[in-house]
């Protein structure tokens, strides 16, 4: 089989993958939504915060698909999670956020009403 053909049934296969990936996490997070009762807009971060590093995934496959070799495929990969980094530690409070929202939607909803306790060493919070 030509090269060029098994290639672009190799990135036609990724994509179809991705798309099946798409819809499945679009069922869970709307699943988890009906079943804790939260907001939509949590919903919608959550799926673009999941997509998103989908589709970065998916990049770095068809880029080794079509012949990127892992060194090169590796300078990306650590150049874009280099400048990720460098943002979210320039808000390492809206990466505490992000992470701790992320957690919270999936193992503890907390609806409105709730009590919640911060335990903090020098100043507890509790609030409603």
């Amino acid at each position: 089989m030509d090269a060029y053909k098994l290639q672009i049934i190799e990135t036609l296969a990724v994509i179809i993958l991705y798309i099946i990936v798409f819809s499945v996490t679009n069922r869970v997070i709307n699943n988890a939504l009906k079943k804790a009762h939260l907001q939509r807009s949590r919903r919608k971060f959550t799926i673009k915060a999941l997509h998103f590093f989908t589709t970065i995934v998916v990049l770095i496959v068809i880029a080794g698909i079509w012949g990127l070799e892992q060194n090169e495929i590796a300078v990306f990969a650590g150049t874009i999670l280099t400048a990720i980094g460098i943002a979210f530690f320039a808000q390492w409070s809206l990466l505490s956020n992000i992470t701790s929202s992320v957690i919270l939607f999936f193992t503890h909803p907390v609806k409105l009403g709730d009590t919640i306790r911060i335990l903090d060493k020098d100043f507890p919070l509790e609030g409603e």
